[in-house]
């Protein structure tokens, strides 16, 4: 039976067709019949995998298995015999990760490829995340996969790491809050998601062996927060371990994080799984309450099997996760006999890809030229990313998708004119120094054949910009109406942004320079455009262009939801969810990050642990103090802060009110929008504890926000956010326990970390909430103090 889904993004109401099992029987798996017929070696090959075709595992399994669905991640392993099918495990968190081509068949099985994280958390509109997710989970299942290997939820450390464009923010509330939306959504198509990489994996160097040393305040107030929140909103079928030690043990074989804290304190019932590879010891991994063992080594099986028999490994433990396997297995549309049609709604998702990617772009500068004038039809485009432009990031992360809709099309779809001298140079330029990338690569897969499939698989290097000369700029400035400059990005999964990446070249400072120069000189006016996956530098430049748009990498329709922020159709509305620093070592974590290290890309987990730091083990240092908690507690300046956006109208704050309600703090705000365009708004609500400063706690931390409806010009709606008490509280080590301190708190309702719209009083009881004292550093560590 067919139900009808509506997704409501923006103006554009969609209907997408969606199959559920919601109103028929549901079969179910008779565990106790399952568990008598199975040998250990039929459990432990239960609970690893099937392998990974070229890398591990049983070629037989293998290739009986990894047509289920050509290109997805892994399956489970199938006990055929006792009607317990192989699942499907597939990437990533922008859209489902399949191959789009099949020998010997026709058809193709392209997947949208949704905006990536980034720009998915920068909306801070948690009903448009659900939607997407939704329309991202009917892919899953109609392309007959069972799990959906996201959301990724580790926190933006350091504006380095090379997978920050799969995460959301360097704050646990809003990472957490949009993961569960994101959750909520895909699970709504009865299959699974898998939050990962629980926990902080926040470095991509060495990532498979490194020791990530962290207090117990910080893991619990920072780098577990964001999980908590959203494994208890919307329960996710599945969660994945990191790679990474978490002082001296590996996060899937470590028992304080899978069982203690997820399962005992959390109250997590779902099915916890390695990442791939992820850790060493099978049969610690077993006992750790690490489920599943993903894809697969033979190594884990013979430690499993042999551990049982030593006794190292009680089979009760083993017994438990082949159950929670089991229970996965159970709810799946695989098992449930779903007939899955391989053909999802991609237009209507591509409408929808469309419409959340120009919500979540972030307007920086706006000095009176965007939107554009209806004056302006004839745009000159600068930059090699206007004419290559990025739809996300690489690795696990990636999509294969149909198409790309760059700058070029999207401003030719939106009805304007570029110029094609400019196009046919660049498109030159650019076809050359791919030419010339591609054959370095060849030859560095020559001299290195082993590594040759992931070299394809790594964020390549963009060219320099194409320069031109004063006498060209001069009369490309007279045929424009206006210039726009895109400065792009790439980074991906295994390697971790250089310092060089954060910071401009020197072809891309002289490009704005001297498009700026001239463009002004003829009374014109320049934009430019941000195509990238993570923070770049900002400060030294940002003074040149009229007005600067973080368009984030924004899908497959990226260029035409661009273009609907530069034309007016849709307003911005987004907001950042990190700061943006004036100097990379400006970030503290900045003294204990591997700056321009060699990743140590170990693809098997062969290598070992070494003492190497920030590479084989890292001190985290600033503690609790990670982005605006750190800049605003220190007074540290920023070249743009964070929950910083700007709208093409402008909105009034007042009557702003406090009440105690149940238990919580309800804070009730009215906004209006007093611009000339319809537009929406961000409300952010911080806390600021009573003697922050001797107490050492951040001045102010995000403890609420909400996003207005659409509000046309002298419209206005009241936003009501909510703060439990026990939100409030701070961990304190020696008593393991989140404690409320009694006193006078100040909730700042705020425009951004800082543009304070309203400051509240209220006064807290105070509350003291135990926790396991688990998690311990192995390691004195010199933490950050105010």
């Amino acid at each position: 039976m067919k139900k009808t889904m509506f997704y409501a993004i923006g103006i554009a109401t969609l209907m997408v067709g969606c199959n559920s099992a919601d109103k028929v029987t549901r079969k179910t798996i008779n565990q106790e019949e399952v568990m008598s017929k199975l040998s250990l070696e039929d459990k432990a090959h239960f609970v690893i995998g099937t392998g990974m075709a070229g890398f591990s595992g049983n070629d037989a399994v293998i290739g009986a298995t990894k047509n289920l669905v050509p290109g997805a991640a892994g399956t489970t392993y199938p006990l055929d015999s006792l009607g317990i099918p192989a699942i499907v495990l597939a990437d990533g968190p922008a859209g489902l990760r399949i191959e789009a081509t099949r020998e010997g068949d026709s058809a193709t099985y392209y997947c949208t490829h949704f905006p990536i994280g980034t720009l998915l958390a920068s909306t801070w509109n948690t009903q448009l995340v659900e939607e997407v997710g939704l329309a991202m989970g009917e892919e899953v299942k109609e392309y007959g996969a069972d799990v959906l290997l996201a959301p990724a939820v580790n926190i933006m450390r350091n504006p380095l790491c090379g997978r920050n464009f799969e995460y959301y923010s360097e704050d646990p509330v809003v990472a957490g809050k949009i993961a569960a939306a994101y959750i909520n959504g895909v699970q709504k198509n009865d299959v699974g998601t898998s939050i990962k990489h629980f926990a902080a994996n926040n470095q991509e160097t060495n990532r498979m062996n490194t020791d990530a040393h962290i207090s117990q305040r910080a893991l619990r107030e920072i780098y577990l927060k964001g999980f908590e929140i959203a494994i208890k909103e919307a329960k996710p079928w599945t969660v994945m371990t990191s790679y990474n030690y978490i002082n001296g043990t590996y996060a899937s074989e470590s028992k304080d994080l899978v069982t203690t804290i997820l399962r005992n304190e959390w109250g997590y019932e779902g099915t916890v799984m390695t990442d791939w590879f992820g850790g060493k010891d099978g049969a610690k991994q077993m006992w750790a309450g690490n489920d599943m063992l993903q894809p697969g080594k033979k190594e884990q099986f013979d430690s499993i099997v042999a551990g049982v028999n030593s006794g190292k490994l009680n089979e009760v433990d083993l017994d438990r996760n082949v159950s929670r396997i089991l229970n996965l297995v159970e709810k799946t549309p695989r098992y449930q006999g779903y007939q899955y049609s391989n053909k999802p709604d991609l237009k209507a998702h591509a409408t929808v890809t469309r419409h959340s990617a120009a919500e979540g772009m972030v307007l920086m500068k706006n000095s009176e030229v965007l939107p554009f004038n209806k004056n302006i039809k004839n745009v000159a485009l600068y930059g090699c990313t206007s004419y290559d432009f990025i739809a996300g990031g690489t690795g696990s992360g990636n999509v294969n998708h149909a198409y790309v809709v760059s700058l070029v099309d999207g401003l030719k779809n939106g009805g304007y004119i570029i110029s094609e001298e400019l196009k046919n140079a660049y498109e030159t330029y650019i076809a050359d120094c791919k030419k010339k990338a591609e054959a370095e690569l060849a030859e560095k897969a020559k001299k290195d054949p082993k590594n040759a499939m992931l070299m394809r698989f790594l964020p390549g290097t963009l060219p320099a910009e194409k320069q031109f000369t004063a006498d060209e700029l001069t009369a490309q400035a007279a045929q424009a109406d206006v210039a726009v400059i895109t400065i792009g990005r790439i980074s991906g999964e295994f390697l971790d942004r250089k310092v060089a990446d954060f910071n401009l070249n020197d072809s891309e400072k002289k490009l704005i320079q001297q498009v700026c120069d001239t463009y002004h000189k003829a009374g014109k006016q320049v934009v430019v455009l941000l195509n990238i996956g993570g923070v770049i530098e900002t400060a030294t430049w940002k003074e040149l262009p009229d007005a600067i748009l973080c368009a984030w990498q924004a899908g497959q329709e990226g260029g035409n939801s661009v273009v609907d922020v530069l034309s007016g159709k849709q307003s911005p509305s987004g907001k950042f969810t990190m700061s943006w620093p004036v100097k990379f070592t400006d970030a503290y974590s900045s003294k204990n990050f591997p700056i321009d290290e060699d990743p140590r890309i170990d693809m098997m987990n062969q290598g070992k642990k070494g003492n190497v730091r920030n590479v084989d083990y890292t001190d985290y240092e600033e503690d609790i103090y990670v982005g605006y908690r750190y800049f605003d507690s220190f007074d540290v300046p920023v070249s743009y802060p964070f929950g910083y956006g700007l709208s093409y109208t402008t909105f009034e704050y007042s009557d702003a009110k406090i009440a105690e309600k149940d238990g919580a703090y309800e804070v009730a705000v009215n906004v209006k929008n007093i611009g000339k365009y319809e537009g929406k708004e961000v409300v952010e609500l911080y806390v600021s504890a009573p003697n922050n400063k001797a107490a050492n706690k951040p001045v102010k931390e995000l403890k609420a926000f909400a996003k207005t409806k659409s509000l046309k010009p002298g419209e206005s709606e009241t936003v009501t956010l909510k703060v439990d008490v026990s939100d409030l509280a701070s961990f304190d080590e020696e008593a393991s326990a989140w404690v409320v301190e009694k006193g006078e708190y100040e909730f700042i309702v705020a425009a951004s970390a800082q543009d304070t719209k309203a400051r509240l009083k209220a006064a807290v009881k105070a509350q003291l909430t135990k926790t396991n004292d688990v998690l311990k550093p192995q390691v004195k560590i010199n933490v950050l103090k105010r």
